[in-house]
């Protein structure tokens, strides 16, 4: 059997990136702490955190602290059958894409947050690519654009985001003023968010484009927004977020009539708690566009 005490000290080394910190978090001197994770790893015969070049999980880590996660939400669900137990805010370590951080997620699941006393430990993944955080163990939960779930997760569908490839007018005017072509595609800067990004090349294979292309990297959803108004190229955004610039005519789409359809969907491990499940039926009553 694991000794939780030992997969709370682990779990506390990585949520505070520090032996000396998990130690003031957990009362404990940084010494104890290491003995703590030492012990861990003898238990299992192999190690649990890698110290170089950064602090971060092993795969075996991953997998432990995943699991450590699940204890404590089926904890809390024995809390509300058993208040005398001792009450401690749970923490959720979610996957799911900037774009969706940036427009419909903190509306959805805030109030259920503050409701619950749920915390979050976000991390931001491209949609093509969330579903492996939660194969290696590494969260809880993810939104990705896969519809097929993995073995002990369930997978509800949410829709689909609609993308469009904004630019400024001028830009467009000096760039696309002969239509979406080949040559156009082949000198005019793009604003991609990352080496997992495929939206754009989604977008340039429609108009039968497979060469390359210049591009800006830019992995912030913010500043993707803030490179295209400033005329410094064009890239793929969901309406929802640029709503607002369009309307003002600070940007505008080269393709109105042909969005990007990316569908995404909600995968969670089961058998991880009763506030889990409830967050799921919220996150499934989200209408995407």
């Amino acid at each position: 059997m694991l000794d939780y005490k030992l997969l709370e000290a682990l779990a506390t080394v990585i949520e505070c990136d520090g032996f000396e910190r998990a130690g003031d978090a957990l009362g404990l001197s940084q010494s104890a702490v290491s003995q703590r994770i030492k012990a861990l790893e003898i238990r299992l015969g192999q190690p649990v955190l890698l110290r170089h070049p950064h602090l971060q999980p092993t795969p075996a880590g991953r997998r432990l602290l995943n699991h450590y996660q699940q204890v404590q939400l089926l904890e809390r669900d024995l809390r509300g059958t058993l208040p005398t137990l001792e009450e401690a805010a749970p923490r959720l370590r979610i996957a799911l894409n900037a774009d969706s951080l940036v427009t419909w997620w903190a509306d959805t699941v805030g109030q259920f947050c503050q409701a619950e006393g749920l915390l979050l430990d976000l991390v931001i993944e491209d949609q093509d690519v969330g579903l492996k955080r939660l194969r290696d163990g590494d969260v809880a939960a993810c939104l990705c654009a896969s519809a097929q779930p993995i073995a002990g997760a369930r997978c509800v569908p949410l829709g689909k985001m609609l993308y469009h490839p904004f630019a400024t007018p001028d830009y467009i005017e000096q760039y696309f003023s002969h239509g979406l072509k080949a040559d156009a595609f082949r000198h005019a800067p793009a604003i991609v968010f990352g080496p997992h990004d495929r939206l754009q090349h989604r977008f340039l294979e429609q108009y039968g484009y497979h060469g390359t292309f210049p591009y800006h990297l830019c992995p912030s959803s913010e500043g993707f927004v803030r490179l295209a108004t400033a005329g410094m190229g064009y890239g793929m955004m969901p309406w929802m977020q640029v709503a607002p610039w369009v309307e003002q005519g600070l940007l505008a789409s080269l393709a109105p009539q042909q969005p990007l359809e990316v569908p995404l969907y909600w995968h969670f491990w089961r058998h991880s708690g009763q506030a889990l499940d409830r967050l799921t039926q919220i996150i499934g009553n989200v209408r995407l566009q």
